[in-house]
């Protein structure tokens, strides 16, 4: 039976224990290729990591394949390669993963440090955001599709980030920041990481549980 202190999925007795004792070293992830980034701090220490934040990225935007969102997450992004970046100058931002269009996996954050992905933010009656979720950027654009590779790969890290970190919620940066943001968009299908994840849907946004246009 989930309490609210169990992962949403259910355990899957031996294979599961195993897989708990090989998918973290710390807070990073042992599937996913690190890069640290400067650009995070201490969670407060009475902070329970129960949300996932879906996010969109790509540098320039609508452009896969580059380094930019790297550089950007690291601050070494060139901020005079593109006119766009005149509007980001000096960011500094961060996400815990990125997961590339082919779905490769990228780290930037330890997951028990404080990433900075959300921005002023709030979800299930708490503030800021930032305190206690998981930041994953998918490379895309908000409001396009994305790819089967990166719902297996998003898929994949969601099932294993509850065997550290009490996950209870997974919304977007449209749901936290809803105003502000609008990523990832109506083109992210949650019907099919829900399906994929076989997690109950009041773990999801529930205006959320309708497919994309």
């Amino acid at each position: 039976m989930t309490t609210a202190s169990e992962p949403p999925g259910p355990r899957e007795g031996a294979a599961q224990e195993a897989r708990e004792d090989t998918a973290w070293d710390g807070g990073w992830y042992r599937d996913a290729t690190r890069e640290p980034s400067p650009n995070y701090g201490p969670r407060p220490a009475d902070a329970s990591i129960d949300l996932i934040v879906v996010h969109s990225i790509s540098l320039p935007p609508g452009v896969y394949g580059g380094r930019q969102v790297h550089q950007l997450f690291t601050n070494a992004l060139d901020w005079d390669a593109h006119p766009y970046y005149a509007g980001i100058r000096g960011l500094q931002v961060s996400a815990h993963f990125f997961i590339e269009r082919d779905g490769r996996l990228w780290q930037f954050v330890d997951c028990d440090q404080r990433a900075w992905h959300a921005g002023p933010s709030s979800y299930r009656s708490r503030a800021n955001c930032n305190d206690d979720s998981v930041g994953i950027e998918l490379e895309g654009l908000e409001g396009q599709t994305f790819e089967p590779a990166q719902y297996a790969t998003l898929a994949r890290l969601c099932r294993d980030l509850p065997q550290r970190y009490p996950i209870a919620h997974v919304a977007g940066h449209e749901h936290i920041a809803p105003g502000r943001k609008q990523d990832p968009g109506p083109g992210f299908d949650w019907m099919r990481l829900q399906s994929q994840l076989s997690w109950p849907s009041s773990v999801f946004p529930q205006k959320s549980t309708e497919p994309p246009p």
